[in-house]
């Protein structure tokens, strides 16, 4: 199936799209946070992606998770809404987005992280105060405030 960003970009080339989208903070029993290495970027990030036609946010968290990280999210927390011009990419193929992005926290899962080799190359979990350099700029606020959370939804 062709994925919805792609047919945009079809029609508009590289210019900045608003993309809808979802991130996951999946953290292990030692409170590590799980990170992906993308093959597009050479960054680390968070499993992540763009909602699709017909799908709920929670359904494109489950299927991101899955594709990037083989992991299967079985029970999720609302955590923070990422909007506005901070949460502007640019991709290395010059591809301009501008994210609206739900963060989640998943709070159970199942199965060994393993990456899926076309959107990851390495998963690996990371303690938050050990987090790589190399890492997507617009995921640092989410990783930010993931250390600070207190139970209350964030809207930024």
């Amino acid at each position: 199936m062709r994925s919805y960003i792609r047919t945009i970009r079809d029609l508009v080339g590289s210019r900045r799209i608003f993309v809808p989208g979802v991130r996951a903070l999946t953290p292990n029993r030692s409170g590590e946070i799980l990170l992906q290495h993308c093959t597009d970027t050479s960054l680390w990030g968070l499993p992540s992606g763009a909602v699709e036609p017909d799908e709920s946010a929670l359904e494109a968290l489950k299927r991101e998770v899955m594709e990037e990280t083989s992991v299967t999210v079985m029970r999720v927390e609302p955590m923070g809404l990422y909007s506005g011009p901070t949460q502007e990419f640019v991709y290395p193929n010059g591809d301009k987005v501008q994210c609206f992005a739900i963060a989640f926290i998943v709070r159970e899962w199942e199965g060994c992280p393993q990456a899926d080799g076309i959107e990851s190359s390495e998963v690996r979990f990371f303690q938050l105060g050990q987090l790589p350099r190399d890492l997507v700029r617009i995921h640092n606020q989410t990783l930010d405030d993931y250390a600070r959370y207190k139970g209350t939804f964030l809207v930024s």
